[in-house]
């Protein structure tokens, strides 16, 4: 047989053909043959793509029926694909991006400057303190006696009264039911020197005048000369004495209140001077409904004060 005949046991070439066994000492048969490694006892390879390696791919790929053109450009395929995928990803990114809404402008003390929230701040924190310390006032002056009560009832009441007494009677189990009219009447040193004195003048009832009405009557119209008197009568016994510390306070508060309303209704450049000024009080029984069978006394009970003297910077019409 010649070196290049047809080998009958060779498998056949992709042509087709059986291979052609090589001479001895080719390439091949170098590359085929096993070298045992004497530093490690093991068998080892050379020639990493010689040409029987090559065959030996070609023919797996032949068995498997794969084309190894077709293998290239199925990872050429997938990588084109992996990079459209990425650049879309990336687009998307940005069309996120871009649609993101602008942020809303600042309001309130936010859009204020530095200096100014800071002196906003500040403000903010006097008040929130000077409720809470009105709150604690309120608190102890309506507070059973107390170590701090004791200590600090002076303070409390100066801070509390006239101005921000409670009154719990609406709550109490028997409500008042009655009317009660504070009215007035008062000496006026007239132009030629004489001394007059003029008639009962019924504040109450201006009062009650101004309120009936009005949709929004202010708070001095209600509350004012009603909270006076109850605070005469709660610092005062049945015969006019004073009861405590705040006997004075409420004498003072009281008469200040009617010279004031008094010079409203006479004003001193037309009827002179008040020198002194004497209070009465009106209480007249609420009548029960038709349908009851409870009857009360209709006639008003009077409750009468002393003359005060008018004080110079009230007679000048200084508490207007």
């Amino acid at each position: 047989m010649d070196a290049y005949d047809e080998d009958p046991g060779a498998r056949p070439d992709p042509g087709g053909s059986a291979r052609a066994r090589l001479p001895e000492g080719s390439p091949t048969d170098v590359g085929s043959s096993s070298d045992m490694d004497p530093s490690t006892g093991m068998e080892s390879r050379a020639g990493v793509g010689r040409p029987a390696d090559v065959d030996g791919r070609a023919d797996a790929d032949s068995e498997a029926g794969r084309d190894p053109r077709a293998d290239a450009d199925s990872r050429a395929g997938a990588g084109s694909r992996a990079g459209a995928a990425a650049a879309r990803g990336a687009g998307s990114m940005d069309d996120g991006a871009a649609a993101v809404p602008p942020t809303a402008p600042r309001t309130g003390v936010a859009a204020l400057s530095p200096g100014y929230q800071v002196a906003a701040a500040l403000a903010l924190a006097v008040v929130g303190i000077a409720a809470c310390v009105h709150l604690v006032m309120v608190f102890l002056s309506l507070a059973p006696t107390n170590t701090v009560t004791k200590q600090h009832g002076k303070a409390v009441e100066e801070w509390v009264y006239p101005e921000f007494e409670q009154n719990w009677k609406l709550f109490a189990p028997n409500p008042l039911q009655q009317n009660i009219a504070v009215q007035v009447r008062a000496v006026v040193r007239v132009k030629d020197g004489g001394l007059r004195t003029t008639g009962w003048t019924d504040l109450s009832a201006q009062d009650g005048a101004a309120i009936d009405g009005n949709l929004v009557p202010s708070h001095t119209q209600q509350n004012e000369l009603r909270r006076a008197w109850d605070f005469f009568t709660a610092t005062h016994s049945a015969d006019n004495r004073g009861v405590g510390m705040r006997g004075s306070l409420s004498e003072q508060y009281l008469r200040r209140i009617v010279v004031m309303r008094l010079y409203r209704t006479y004003p001193a450049d037309r009827d002179g001077v008040i020198q002194r000024v004497q209070i009465r009080s009106s209480t007249t029984n609420v009548q029960p409904p038709e349908w009851s069978r409870e009857r009360v006394s209709d006639k008003p009970v009077y409750r009468v004060l002393p003359w005060w003297t008018v004080t110079a910077d009230e007679a000048a019409g200084g508490v207007r």
